[in-house]
């Protein structure tokens, strides 16, 4: 049973996914959209995302410092650690966890009430592709400001780090700045950076899907919202897995 509803919903998601990508009636209403999106998804998304990574930077260098780090280990430790945890999982995996919470639920409500209010079925009936018009440009916006985010958050996690050093004493800013640029490799920047890009697919396409296929009232955008959070946060756990072992 649960086989069935799974692929019928894997169906009905590709059958959506194969309306949205298309090329736009109207260049000029989509670029109007396009950045929209980009303002209400990516920009107001900047402030949790520095605030966040910066307290994260600064207890990812203490907790290395506290209970990690001994006199047998070199003093760049906790600063070299703290750069590959931002670098490589949390400013492009969990960060995107913690936005699919925020921007995943914004954008399904938003769908899933103007299904409830028909303003879906206003847009067939004036013959526009509902699909295209909304979700597209969502899914662009938030592909073009994923990359900025992560970028973001591994300079504030930075900065928090450093706030434990002048602020906190817990290490040395020489100590941290040392760690910071031992052995840096390029790549694992870039990593990040495809990462993210799969996962705000993820974000905007599946919430897009469910409050599309919203049937009901208030009640049912609330749990679409809910089902949108949830199954993108599991997909991105799964692609996360599959793509930091094909990307390494």
């Amino acid at each position: 049973m649960f086989v069935l509803k799974f692929l019928n919903s894997f169906g009905k998601y590709l059958f959506l996914m194969g309306r949205t990508f298309g090329r736009p009636e109207r260049m000029r209403m989509f670029f109007k959209q396009y950045t929209k999106e980009m303002a209400q998804l990516g920009v107001d998304s900047i402030g949790i995302v520095l605030l966040i990574s910066f307290f994260i930077g600064a207890v990812i260098c203490i907790q290395i410092k506290l209970n990690v780090q001994s006199p047998w280990m070199p003093s760049w430790v906790s600063g070299y650690t703290t750069r590959e945890i931002m670098l490589l999982e949390f400013s492009s995996s969990i960060m995107c966890l913690i936005l699919s919470g925020k921007v995943g639920s914004n954008i399904a409500s938003e769908i899933g009430t103007m299904r409830t209010s028909q303003q879906i079925d206003a847009l067939e009936i004036m013959g526009v592709n509902p699909a295209n018009f909304l979700i597209l440009p969502k899914i662009l916006g938030l592909i073009t400001m994923m990359p900025i985010l992560v970028t973001f958050s591994t300079v504030s996690g930075i900065c928090g780090a450093y706030a434990t050093a002048y602020l906190g004493g817990i290490i040395t800013p020489s100590d941290l700045t040392s760690g910071l640029q031992h052995d840096f490799t390029q790549w694992f920047f870039w990593m990040g950076i495809i990462k993210s890009l799969f996962f705000a697919f993820i974000i905007a396409s599946v919430s897009s899907f469910f409050g599309y296929s919203v049937e009901g009232g208030s009640v049912e955008v609330g749990k679409a919202s809910t089902n949108a959070v949830v199954s993108s946060s599991m997909l991105i756990l799964f692609s996360d897995l599959f793509l930091t072992r094909l990307l390494s």
